[in-house]
């Protein structure tokens, strides 16, 4: 092992939250995007743009959440990206347009995103922005 590849070994971090599918705890999650992204050196800027895609992903998917279910959100920190995982349970399994506005919003805030429907009725979205990927 390479003293790159410990380097990049060590600053993998996972952390998973889990609270009601209710918006009335969206505050929580972007304030646990916050201070995750802090840890990675993201700049205020990017900070920002990070907590307004996670609030934009829970919004695509609270409205068909299994009432009384949980959103799980899962934040993976590597080096210079961090991924972030929002799932919630559905009834219809049924996957965030990608040719709306908010779609085109939460691309350009995380850079990379993505939806998928698991075999266990849950629905992901999927962002993951790279630290100074939007700098000039």
């Amino acid at each position: 092992m390479t003293e790159e590849t410990a380097a990049m070994t060590a600053l993998r971090d996972v952390v998973t939250v889990r609270l009601p599918a209710s918006s009335a705890y969206l505050s929580v999650l972007r304030t646990a995007t916050a201070g995750l992204a802090v840890r990675l050196d993201f700049t205020i800027d990017e900070i920002e743009d990070l907590r307004i895609a996670v609030d934009e992903a829970c919004a695509m998917l609270l409205p068909q959440a299994v009432p009384g279910t949980d959103l799980t959100c899962e934040f993976e920190l590597t080096g210079e990206a961090m991924r972030i995982a929002v799932s919630v349970l559905t009834a219809d399994r049924r996957l965030p347009s990608r040719d709306t506005f908010a779609w085109t919003v939460l691309s350009s805030l995380a850079g990379e995103v993505d939806a998928t429907v698991g075999a266990d009725d849950k629905v992901t979205v999927t962002l993951q922005k790279r630290r100074g990927a939007g700098a000039p």
